[in-house]
């Protein structure tokens, strides 16, 4: 995925300005795919120096007015293409993992308290979108087809983050113990 094409699928649902499109990532898909303004930015010259997006300057006289993007035709096709394409594979890479697999290097102390940390920022996380998905489910909508498509994607972290963080427990505690075995 590109952020051209998350910019693309805002653009579908209204028309919006950066400033606009900044606060809907943040509001909807940082969990996921964060963007930040300057890409943003970025992205949205792009697409309107490719055709895909219009640009409407609300005040021309005003040097602080918003341009406001709008989804062309194009773009409306290249969003359709890419919703319908199967994505690329996705790049695996972890750090977090790398560094666990040479942990061994550490001390059991240290090594427990990068796994300590680390289940920390994931607990953090989770009990996010947790509390994310409960407000939205339960938040009026007058697009309930829209809500659950957005909800299916907090539906997927939390249930790729509870054994995640499962899991980092179990590592934490056995490092603690000085239990080297697999399980």
């Amino acid at each position: 995925m590109s952020l051209k094409h998350a910019i693309l699928g805002f653009l579908a649902i209204q028309p919006m300005s950066g400033y606009d499109l900044k606060k809907a990532f943040d509001g909807s898909v940082r969990h996921f795919w964060p963007a930040d303004q300057s890409q943003i930015y970025r992205t949205l010259a792009a697409l309107a120096a490719a055709g895909l997006a219009t640009v409407e300057d609300t005040d021309h006289a005003d040097p602080l007015s918003r341009k406001v993007y709008h989804l062309s035709d194009d773009g409306r096709a290249a969003l359709h293409r890419w919703l319908t394409d199967p994505p690329p594979p996705a790049d695996d890479r972890d750090p977090f993992l790398i560094q666990v697999f040479f942990a061994g290097q550490l001390s059991d102390t240290e090594a427990a308290a990068v796994l300590e940390r680390r289940r920390a920022e994931v607990a953090e996380q989770l009990a996010v979108f947790e509390m994310m998905y409960r407000a939205y489910a339960t938040a009026p909508t007058d697009r309930p087809r829209a809500l659950f498509f957005s909800l299916l994607t907090l539906e997927q972290v939390i249930a790729q983050g509870r054994p995640y963080l499962a899991w980092l427990e179990r590592a934490v505690a056995r490092v603690r113990a000085g239990d080297f075995r697999p399980e």
